[in-house]
Order: structure tokens, then C-alpha cells, then sequence
């Protein structure tokens, strides 16, 4: 019995250290990470339809807003968005939750505050985030490694 104790515990560390293993193998470095965003919004930039501001946020126009005025920083907006990662992984998302998000313009990414301040309301736009506008090298979580480029969907709803 105890034979059989030793190899089963055995067989369980070496599936564990293999798994270990296999996860920092396949881990993404921050470098690594920063050299994708870069590469992907350089190739992004040559799409007729993407727009790219002075700091370096992307975005295109899915929908025109039917509103008269922009969001100002300091204005609190109603949205409804989806966030994802370079490679389509969804980390957020008040569409799946059923429910837009309210909150000051001023208190999100910069990314964000930026993008969301040249829609009006009613339209729905893509944003291309680089890290520096979004988390930058501390990341957000699991889901959001250090240095991660963004993709938003965001639909402005409401300005208050």
C-alpha cells in the first residue's frame, strides 16, 4: 500500500510541475507583450478606416452618434462596452452583464477619457488602446497582463 502511496504521489508531482512548467513556458513577458501592441497597431494604422490621435489611440467609426456635443473629462457618461485582448479574449463587458456602465469620464484609462470625448451620443466606436493608455507595464488582473494593448467596442448612450 504505501508502494502505491509513493507513486501516486509522484505521478501527482510531476503532473504539477509539468503544468508549472508548460505555464511559464507559454507565459507572455511584458516585452513581449509591449512588441505585439506595437506590431499590431502599426499594421492596424495602414486600414483606410482607423484613425490614430497624437498619443497614439486608434479607433474607427462603427456608428455615427445622432447627438450634438462630446463628453467632456468631467462629465459622467453612460455607456455600454466590450473589452478584449489583442488576441479576442474578452475581459469585460456590460453587454454580457445586460446592463450599461455610468461613471465620470475622468476616472477610467486615458484611452477612454480620451476616445469617449470625441463621440457624440449614440455612436458606437473601436478603440485601439496602447498599454500606456490602458494599464501599462502593472497590468489589471489576470486577464490583462503588464503592457497589454486593448480593443473597446463602446457605444455612448447618455452624457450627464
Amino acid at each position: 500500500m504505501r508502494k502505491i502511496q509513493t507513486q501516486v504521489l509522484l505521478i501527482v508531482s510531476v503532473l504539477l510541475i509539468g503544468f508549472t512548467m508548460s505555464s511559464m513556458a507559454n507565459a507572455t513577458t511584458p516585452a513581449e507583450n509591449k512588441a505585439a501592441g506595437a506590431a499590431f497597431l502599426a499594421e492596424n494604422t495602414k486600414k483606410a478606416n482607423i484613425v490614430t490621435t497624437a498619443s497614439g489611440l486608434q479607433y474607427e467609426v462603427l456608428t455615427q452618434g445622432t447627438g450634438t456635443v462630446a463628453p467632456k473629462a468631467t462629465d459622467n457618461v453612460t455607456v455600454h462596452y466590450k473589452g478584449t485582448t489583442l488576441d479576442g479574449a474578452e475581459f469585460d463587458s456590460s453587454y454580457s452583464r445586460g446592463a450599461p456602465a455610468s461613471f465620470p469620464l475622468n476616472r477610467v484609462i486615458a484611452g477612454w477619457t480620451e476616445g469617449v470625448q470625441l463621440m457624440k451620443e449614440g455612436a458606437k466606436y473601436r478603440f485601439y488602446i496602447p498599454s500606456e493608455l490602458a494599464y501599462g507595464e502593472q497590468g489589471a488582473g489576470r486577464a490583462i497582463g503588464p503592457n497589454a494593448t486593448l480593443i473597446f467596442d463602446v457605444e455612448l448612450i447618455k452624457i450627464q
